[in-house]
């Protein structure tokens, strides 16, 4: 088969699908890409075994169609190196050797038989279809993946919960430190469904996803697995088996005490206290009083010490809380607003987190777990 391709087109096909695949694969073959030629496509596979991605890419002055295997850093080292010029790829169907020519000279390389390449078993079982806007998923995504968990320990938290209801989509992730619900009411799915869409394909989602305000986003779900097609990509992937915890019932109900501050203002401050607070625990106390936050961070092994105080808002009794460091900046680091609404009840129970400036259609809020202040 014989085809003329973009560089630039096939470059970042290629970039995109190389996501996917692993650094360290326990099948050789995953180390290469699938092409395939159908008519005026070029079919760019890249495969984990969990995680399966297609994209297509438009091809001119096609001569015979197939599928050959390539290494996948091989072929995306050579087309970079090219750089945006027009290319003639002519592959043997016999050999398996790809020939690629450009301006001024060509490059030539043995392939792997397609047939070695794995592919998904199909299974007659009933689908979910959903069609959703690219902006409403880009957003999901993005305000919660950060609170997913990485402990190996809970596989069914190192991913983000899809909690879909007719009249509404919710999102939300959880390490059990922190927990983020992003509730979207102006979608209407229409029936009731739910899964778990592990973080390594959430994340490539979110970065390709085009960010067109009419773009959307096609998702097949069954039992298994889920297969997201947008743009010129598709994404199949395994879902995390296991029922996620009733993050509902986490929420407190009754956080009478509310503080409000310049989100930004906070952030830094956190950032800069967090400097000096232990390394091991990254404890900072919150001493909140009507007009006034003193954040202070101390570490007695290092005999460091800071404080640093911020205008606020507060309604409530004078409070003094604990929070850790880190999770602290991820949520108002996570959060998109000017000011920050911060509800609390007592020392020992969860503050809520969520942005005064609310998105239409949008409810975002953030739970973080407080930490003991001996005094």
């Amino acid at each position: 088969m014989k085809f003329n391709v973009s560089g630039k087109a096939l470059l970042s096909g290629m970039q995109a699908v190389s996501k996917v695949i692993a650094a360290k694969n326990s099948m050789a073959i995953l180390d290469n890409f699938l092409l395939k030629v159908t008519e005026d496509r070029l079919y760019i596979t890249g495969s984990d075994q969990e995680t399966v991605m297609t994209a297509w890419v438009e091809i001119f002055d096609v001569e015979g169609e197939g599928e050959v295997a390539v290494l996948a850093k091989r072929l995306l080292d050579v087309v970079k190196e090219v750089g945006n010029q027009p290319l003639k790829i002519e592959v043997n169907d016999s050999t398996k050797e790809l020939e690629i020519a450009f301006l001024n000279g060509h490059f030539s390389f043995v392939g792997v038989d397609a047939a070695e390449y794995p592919r998904k078993k199909e299974e007659a079982e009933e689908v979910n279809e959903f069609e959703f806007p690219a902006a409403m998923v880009i957003g999901g995504l993005e305000g919660t993946l950060f609170a997913a968990s990485v402990e190996t320990i809970r596989p069914i938290m190192m991913g983000v919960y899809w909690d879909i209801e007719p009249e509404r989509i919710t999102f939300v992730c959880s390490d059990t430190h922190k927990l983020v619900k992003y509730e979207v009411t102006n979608v209407a799915p229409g029936l009731t469904d739910s899964f778990i869409l592990p973080a390594k394909p959430a994340n490539i989602i979110k970065s390709l996803l085009p960010k067109d305000e009419e773009a959307t986003v096609k998702i097949v779900k069954d039992s298994k697995s889920a297969t997201f097609t947008f743009d010129t990509f598709s994404l199949t992937t395994r879902l995390i088996k296991g029922q996620y915890p009733n993050y509902r019932r986490v929420f407190p109900k009754d956080n009478p005490f509310c503080l409000i501050a310049n989100r930004e203002a906070m952030l830094m401050a956190v950032r800069r206290v967090a400097l000096f607070a232990s390394k091991a625990s990254k404890l900072i106390k919150f001493q909140i009083q009507p007009t006034e936050l003193l954040m202070a961070g101390q570490d007695l092994d290092c005999a460091t010490k800071a404080e640093e105080r911020l205008e606020c808002d507060y309604e409530g009794n004078p409070m003094t809380i604990g929070f850790n460091s880190e999770y602290m900046t991820e949520v108002l680091s996570n959060l998109n607003s000017e000011d920050v609404r911060i509800e609390l009840a007592d020392p020992a129970r969860p503050g809520l987190f969520s942005p005064v400036e609310k998105t239409e259609g949008v409810d975002v809020v953030m739970l973080q777990m407080p930490m003991q202040v001996i005094e």
